[in-house]
């Protein structure tokens, strides 16, 4: 089925946004030639983008409200909000019930907790506030938060005690997000302590799943951890650069693109039958 006008303009205004976040100021008359769209289009973009603190606007074009920082969680939420829900529903229906699960911080993570609500008997480990605030809705969850000092821009919990709380824990699955993904295919975060999180989780998984959409290709979020190689599953929106799809296939990893699950194997034996 061919995109809707709502979900091209959606994806555009996600676009705008990491390009802006990774380049720097862009004018109304470069973004329209680069979408091939009309500056009036790319005008009531930025408008929106502004009108929702994602974006700032300056004299013919757009630029970050603060630069080298990541998004609030609360516009991040806005943000490409119809491919992170077909993420999510792909994770979800790859996850039995009774597993056990680490969920990193980030807002496609609590977006696969919000698709994970009809399941029944998960135990769920978690730095992520709004995700175990969502979790903790289904009565047949148990769910573990971490403890520590919050960070009102992420609502999650980094430091040194966090990754002490995953370490006590091995889970059947650990669900990441990332800031972005290099060209060489290196995982990228904006703080060393995201990256800490993320790799101990990494380390005290059965299974490590990477969720993240189209937009994180290329974004320069700065400090480096881990390999889009690595995680033994990985979600996506649609297809990533071909050089990053060789790199997860290479490796004997699978690739799950815009919810389309045919060609994916069971997860592990041990969960085959409940998968079905």
């Amino acid at each position: 089925m061919a995109p809707t006008l709502s979900s091209n303009a959606s994806r555009r205004r996600a676009e705008i946004t990491e390009l802006v976040r990774a380049s720097g100021y862009q004018s109304i008359i470069d973004l329209a030639d680069r979408f091939a769209v009309t500056e009036q289009t790319i005008r009531r973009d930025v408008n929106q983008l502004c009108d929702s603190g994602l974006l700032r606007r300056r004299h013919g074009g757009v630029e970050l409200p603060s630069p080298n920082t990541n998004i609030d969680f609360d516009q991040r939420m806005i943000l490409n909000a119809g491919a992170k829900a077909r993420i999510a529903s792909a994770v979800a229906a790859r996850i039995p019930d009774g597993a056990s699960i680490a969920v990193s911080i980030g807002t496609t993570p609590e977006m696969v907790v919000r698709a994970l609500r009809s399941h029944t008997g998960l135990r769920i480990v978690t730095n992520n506030i709004a995700a175990a605030l969502t979790a903790s809705a289904n009565p047949t969850f148990e769910v573990t938060i971490a403890g520590g000092r919050i960070r009102p821009e992420g609502r999650d919990v980094l430091g040194r005690q966090v990754e002490q709380f995953f370490s006590a824990y091995k889970v059947d699955f650990g669900l990441f997000g990332v800031g972005g993904v290099d060209a060489d295919g290196s995982l990228l975060d904006f703080t060393e302590d995201e990256i800490r999180a993320r790799e101990t989780i990494s380390q005290n998984s059965r299974t490590k799943v990477v969720v993240l959409d189209q937009t994180k290709f290329g974004r320069a979020a700065y400090v480096r951890g881990g390999h889009i190689s690595d995680p033994d599953l990985v979600f996506c929106d649609g297809e990533p650069p071909e050089e990053i799809g060789a790199m997860i296939r290479d490796a004997g990893h699978e690739l799950i693109t815009d919810g389309k699950e045919a060609a994916a194997l069971a997860l592990l034996p041990e969960f085959a039958e409940a998968g079905e």
